[in-house]
């Protein structure tokens, strides 16, 4: 995982340099490399937990909660469980291109979160729409090379066939 420094908490004036070099030396010393984006981070703290003023640490634990969700297949057996090295497999398809988009959801306040359900298709919807995303972009804008979806918790294997085919077949998506 990489994280990439937002001008609201910069604290030193080399950071933006921090984060060219830390670039160069994921293309070289790293298989896979998972964004995040400070500034992608504030903004869903902003808008989706509705926490104005972030501190660092809100931000660490959305980012934990982010690391432990894509690493979770590490400390769990399952069959459907997935390796790293399954990620670096599926998601990289040139050895310069392994710097995956990372998105997670559903982000919901703690006051939200204990009477709010969400159906596997509003879940699967939800990790496209640009403002859960931990970089700032608009993915819409082109095209997606690989897409792995994580699912946690009772979910059934049909519920998330029928999502995907459905993002599939939307035109905002392409593939």
């Amino acid at each position: 995982f990489a994280i990439y420094p937002a001008p609201q908490t910069s604290t030193a004036v080399v950071e933006p340099y921090n984060s060219v070099l830390t670039t160069h030396s994921a293309m070289d010393h790293s298989d896979v490399t998972f964004l995040v984006d400070n500034d992608a981070v504030f903004n869903i703290c902003k808008n989706n937990l509705d926490i104005q003023h972030s501190s660092y640490k809100e931000l660490n634990q959305l980012i934990a909660q982010v690391v432990s969700s894509v690493t979770a297949s590490l400390r769990y057996e399952g069959a459907l469980n997935v390796d790293l090295n399954e990620f670096q497999t599926n998601l990289v398809p040139y050895p310069r291109i392994h710097f995956p988009l990372v998105t997670y959801a559903p982000v919901i306040s703690a006051a939200k979160a204990g009477h709010e359900r969400h159906s596997v298709s509003e879940l699967t919807a939800s990790c496209f729409e640009p403002n859960n995303q931990m970089v700032v972009c608009d993915p819409r804008q082109g095209k997606y090379m690989a897409c792995v979806m994580l699912y946690r918790g009772d979910t059934v294997a049909k519920d998330i066939n029928s999502a995907i085919q459905t993002m599939k077949t939307k035109r905002s998506i392409q593939f």
